[in-house]
């Protein structure tokens, strides 16, 4: 997102802090550092040094009291205050927002890029709110891989795949690639998902947990 703010790509990031909630910035170096070393986040409590901190650089807390996550009330947020290129983060466990967040851009005849993340829970219900999605972190969920995969366009990386579903979304992560310095590797197939033998997450568990009694 910070790449897309920077290129002028949107004009405004919906994504989650710990401490803060639902945070809107339209400042690319700032984005960057929200959610740095916590993803993934189910609820967090409001802290009042990162509410500041969110404040002084110019980002927006959609609930100074309550740290409520709410990507919905989010994107909404950002259309009030003018935003009309906004991205937004939607986790796993809210899918049912993806779906919501599309209708609401109908409505307002907005532009919103929904960036589907941390879905290694994710169940069957969960898949049609989440293939709404301009671009989606498969995590660790067969689920996405055997019915989101297959309708990609594009995927990038192969241990943790990442599925674009739409032209916006190319568009998105070809102009993230741009500014990529590693060494990559990129080639035509017919099919996706694109997988590797022994590339994919596997399943931990505790042998002791698992007993039967």
């Amino acid at each position: 997102m910070r790449v897309w703010l920077e290129k002028g790509l949107i004009d405004c990031a919906v994504v989650v802090c710990e401490g803060a909630g639902t945070v809107l910035t339209s400042r690319g170096s700032f984005v960057q550092a929200i959610g740095g070393r916590l993803t993934g986040i189910i609820k967090t409590s409001p802290i009042l040094e990162i509410i500041t901190r969110i404040k002084n650089e110019g980002g927006v807390v959609l609930d100074e009291k309550k740290a409520t996550i709410d990507q919905v009330a989010g994107v909404k947020r950002a259309l009030s205050l003018g935003f009309r290129r906004a991205a937004v983060s939607v986790a796993g466990f809210q899918s049912k927002a993806i779906s919501e967040i599309r209708s609401l851009e109908a409505g307002e005849k907005a532009d919103v890029s929904v960036f589907s993340v941390c879905n290694t829970c994710v169940g069957e219900r969960d898949v049609k709110h989440i293939a709404k999605a301009d671009v989606i972190c498969a995590s660790a969920s067969k689920i996405l891989r055997n019915r989101i995969g297959e309708k990609a366009m594009a995927q990038l990386g192969v241990a943790i795949p990442v599925f674009v579903l739409t032209e916006k979304g190319r568009k998105l992560i070809l102009a993230y690639l741009e500014t990529f310095k590693d060494k990559l590797v990129i080639f035509r197939t017919g099919n996706l998902p694109y997988e590797v033998e022994n590339r994919s997450p596997k399943l931990k568990f505790d042998e002791k947990v698992n007993q039967k009694p």
